[in-house]
């Protein structure tokens, strides 16, 4: 009896399809695209000898400032108070972690607000003289509050906390970290505390100094100022 013995085929491995990427590819993929971002943060102070490789230059070629009006100014600026306040912006997103979306900041505010008499608004109504010239009495309108001015040399960022989704919004952003927000937020709060205090009372009150000494000067004994609608 003739046995026939067949050869044995072997068996061809599995080829994946040319241009798509396994599967554990994929999850080392994100997995150093999540390290890269957790890692953006690090000051490169922290890596010695990258400061100075990766260090930027800044090259000042703006034009010249060009005068565009000219304002006479008729008030008497007669106070000014320096004000400091620290803004504490908390921003979160409604149904994610704050490791994921969200901003918080902390930021010391510091600025100054003028107080100031307009003596454009004084008229000669307003003004009386006694036929000797020894005794005057003005009237003038009551001292008003400037707009608060933000200090940047003394500002400053104490500590920014940002969720994941900010940090890299901020990778395409053209002002990433922008601190607008807090900034008009501390000037806001200044200019509260400057309407709560007493600048512009010590801004009559000073007003008030200063003309009685002029007029006195020029001859006058009797000098009296008030202040009023």
């Amino acid at each position: 009896m003739t046995t026939s013995i067949e050869p044995t085929r072997e068996t061809e491995p599995t080829r994946r399809p040319p241009g798509r990427m396994p599967g554990w590819a994929k999850v080392l993929t994100a997995v150093v695209v999540v390290l890269v971002v957790m890692f953006a943060g690090i000051r490169l102070s922290l890596l010695p000898g990258l400061r100075d490789f990766f260090g930027t230059q800044t090259h000042d070629r703006s034009g010249p400032a060009l005068l565009k009006s000219i304002q006479d100014m008729s008030r008497y600026d007669a106070a000014s108070g320096n004000f400091q306040v620290v803004v504490d912006l908390e921003k979160d997103a409604k149904y994610l972690p704050d490791a994921i979306r969200g901003t918080r900041t902390l930021y010391v505010g510091a600025g100054t607000v003028d107080a100031y008499v307009d003596l454009g608004k004084v008229s000669d109504k307003n003004v009386t003289v006694d036929e000797d010239r020894t005794s005057a009495t003005l009237r003038l309108p009551h001292a008003q509050l400037g707009k608060p001015a933000l200090d940047p040399d003394r500002s400053y960022a104490v500590s920014k906390q940002r969720g994941l989704l900010d940090r890299l919004g901020d990778l395409f952003s053209d002002n990433p970290g922008g601190e607008q927000a807090v900034q008009k937020l501390a000037v806001k709060h200044i200019g509260d505390a400057a309407k709560e205090s007493e600048l512009t009372a010590r801004a009559e009150t000073n007003t008030s100094d200063m003309l009685q000494g002029l007029l006195r000067s020029l001859g006058f004994k009797e000098v009296k100022v008030s202040y009023g609608p």
